[in-house]
């Protein structure tokens, strides 16, 4: 075949589109059986033009091919006989096969010169018993210039054939419909009816109306055949060399209209996956931020409830100086051991416990929160796990990989950090810091002790001295008034500074662990985060790269239909 100056500008300009649309799908991490598809579509450029016979192992596809070639070139019989894809081709000496990269393949050689130029092509039947031949016939279609589907007169356009069509429309080929065994109508309406019947079907299929042919290879060999006649002058007309060209290379166009239109649909659906992604790790931030607030606020009751303890012991106290410090108490004021026995005993009484077990409550509240809100992003990370019908592309895959990434952190969390461990490390803090606010005046007796006994301790302690003072071996009979006055304004002064450091203590405490529980969940997400924000970003980009490449296409398509 003669090329043109203005062809090889056309071939020219179509290699590097296909080799930007490569370049374009493996950087968007297609899938490999579309990247190949992409190679294939480029390599069918420098091969022979492709005229590929389709359909059902019984509509007679070998008889059919024997009789275009009016040669017995293929193996005919009654259950499907061709196991493999034969390309036939141009040759000196009859059926000399030629080795072919793929198993499945023979290449043979006939000396007909009706095939210069073109590779004839017979498939399998698209409904072969053994599945392997169909996904050979369904995976060679991409590569053909000019299909041939064959159907039967007994059975036109099945089910099957109709849905093995529209792989063709899909790829974008150019198609003849042929009706074999149309020696089996007996009349001429029977002969319209089958082609009407075949033309509508194949219309609804591929959207336009491709040429029927009704054709009788059986009648062909045995002398003859009208039909076969017309076919061979449709064909004739499709082999031209202008008509050949046009087809030769608007099929890889195709090929890559339909690979373009794939990648963008992947686009589009990992764009909606990253939007819904990002709205998702934004109300989980939302989440994080109203669980912190929640917790300060539970925070703050909590620390109501412990300071009423204190006031409650400061009642007890008060009633303990009020009832001690009387004239009629005189023989209890001697002895100082025995007074302050007598505090620790009615006054002081359960603090200790009660401060202990209203500080266990807190922690555990504050455990079991964060512990819920954990268990919450593992059930986000199921929630945003690829569905089975999402497309298993690069994308997809490292999603996947930094989702299972966040589920594995959530899981060693919740699986290595035991509600104990939690607690004990927060109160060890919590009494770490109130034994340096307050040790000195323990005396520096605190190690190893809980904080009520630590709250106990200093209350102890620094009501120690006003105890002391009510004994008589310091008093006067007659300052038994103003002492206590002095010992009620001591003991709410020492009263007001122990809650306030508890208080400042215990919520510098629980914010530090809040942040420590933040910074985790924030270095577990953080990957994901990154990776939805740089791939919104390619997928942006590559927009713009898929409309230049759309373009192109479109393009190109127009100038080869205007080719004369």
């Amino acid at each position: 075949m003669l090329v043109s100056a203005r062809t090889q500008d056309l071939l020219t300009r179509e290699r590097s589109l296909l080799s930007d649309l490569q370049a374009f799908l493996e950087v968007q991490g297609a899938p490999p059986e579309v990247i190949e598809h992409a190679r294939v579509a480029a390599r069918t450029l420098d091969e022979a033009f492709l005229l590929v016979v389709v359909g059902e192992f019984n509509a007679g596809k070998s008889s059919f091919v024997n009789a275009l070639l009016g040669a017995q070139v293929l193996p005919e019989g009654v259950t499907p006989t061709t196991d493999r894809i034969y390309v036939l081709v141009h040759g000196d000496q009859a059926g000399q096969v030629e080795p072919t990269r793929d198993p499945f393949v023979s290449r043979l050689t006939y000396p007909l010169p009706s095939l210069e130029g073109v590779a004839l092509v017979d498939t399998p039947g698209t409904n072969a018993i053994i599945r392997q031949h169909q996904a050979l016939t369904e995976g060679f279609l991409p590569r053909a210039d000019l299909v041939l589907f064959l159907t039967s007169a007994d059975r036109p356009f099945t089910e099957s054939e109709r849905q093995f069509l529209s792989l063709a429309a899909k790829w974008g080929r150019s198609v003849i419909m042929v009706v074999n065994k149309a020696d089996l109508l007996e009349t001429p309406e029977q002969r319209e009816q089958v082609k009407e019947f075949v033309q509508t079907g194949a219309r609804g299929v591929l959207g336009l109306t491709p040429p029927v042919a009704l054709i009788s290879a059986r009648g062909e060999q045995r002398g003859g055949d009208s039909g076969f006649a017309a076919l061979r002058l449709l064909l004739s007309a499709r082999l031209s060399e202008t008509e050949r060209t046009r087809l030769k290379l608007g099929s890889p166009l195709a090929t890559a209209a339909e690979l373009l239109s794939g990648e963008e649909q992947r686009a589009s659906a990992a764009r909606q996956t990253l939007t819904e992604d990002l709205r998702v790790l934004q109300d989980l931030e939302a989440q994080r931020e109203h669980h912190r607030v929640t917790m300060l606020g539970e925070l703050d009751g909590q620390l109501n409830r412990v300071a009423r303890l204190l006031s409650e012991f400061e009642v007890r106290a008060d009633k303990f100086i009020d009832e001690k410090l009387q004239f009629r108490n005189i023989r209890g004021l001697l002895n100082s051991r025995e007074l302050e026995e007598q505090f620790r005993h009615e006054a002081v009484a359960d603090l200790p416990e009660a401060i202990d077990k209203q500080f266990g409550s807190m922690i555990d509240r504050f455990v079991e929160s964060n512990m819920h809100f954990w268990e919450d992003v593992q059930a986000f990370l199921i929630r945003r796990q690829p569905s089975s019908e999402v497309a298993r592309t690069r994308f997809s895959y490292d999603r996947a990989a930094l989702v299972e990434g966040i589920s594995g952190s959530a899981k060693d969390h919740l699986e290595s950090t035991t509600e104990q461990q939690l607690a004990r490390q927060l109160s060890k803090d919590a009494e770490d810091a109130m034994m340096g606010a307050v040790g000195g005046l323990a005396g520096g007796f605190l190690g190893g002790l809980s904080l009520g006994a630590i709250i106990g301790a200093s209350v102890l302690d620094f009501t120690g001295g006003i105890i002391a003072g009510l004994a008589l071996g310091s008093l006067g009979l007659f300052v038994l008034p103003n002492k206590r006055l002095q010992a009620h304004r001591q003991l709410r002064q020492k009263i007001a500074e122990l809650r306030e450091a508890l208080e400042r203590i215990v919520r510098r405490e629980y914010e530090r662990e809040q942040e420590r529980a933040d910074a985790r969940l924030h270095d577990a997400i953080s990957p994901f985060t990154r990776f939805t924000q740089q791939e919104q970003t390619r997928l942006q980009d590559a927009t713009g790269k898929a409309a230049d490449l759309r373009g192109r296409i479109e393009g190109l398509q127009q100038e080869i239909k205007a080719l004369a």
